[in-house]
């Protein structure tokens, strides 16, 4: 029988990786005492060692809200398709007929 996958919650990996920080016990005893491979124990470490500073606000300064007006005049933020002035889009009375005609087509 194949067993299911554990996904650990981030307060579980923060507890894990501050025993680890603290160096009070041995990777093995973290390990034995958490019930998690030695491996997770040492990726979670220095992930929680690089975001420590995250929690006070030192490593990001916020972000800044971008102007709204010059991210849409932007070339790939324009419609995706412009008509040329000499052929104008279909009246929507003249699509409407085309798909009724299609539709009694198709039910034929």
């Amino acid at each position: 029988m194949k067993r299911t996958r554990r996904n650990h919650g981030a307060t579980f990996k923060a507890q894990v990786a501050l025993a680890a920080v603290k160096g009070d016990k041995t990777l093995a005893d973290l390990a034995e005492q958490f019930w998690v491979h030695p491996t997770q124990i040492t990726e979670w470490k220095p992930q929680l060692l690089a975001r420590a500073a995250e929690v006070f606000g030192g490593a990001h300064p916020p972000a800044e809200t971008p102007d709204l007006k010059t991210l849409h005049a932007h070339p790939r933020h324009q419609r995706a398709h412009v008509f040329p002035p000499d052929r104008e889009p279909l009246p929507i009375e003249l699509i409407s007929q085309h798909a009724r005609a299609h539709k009694r087509v198709l039910q034929v």
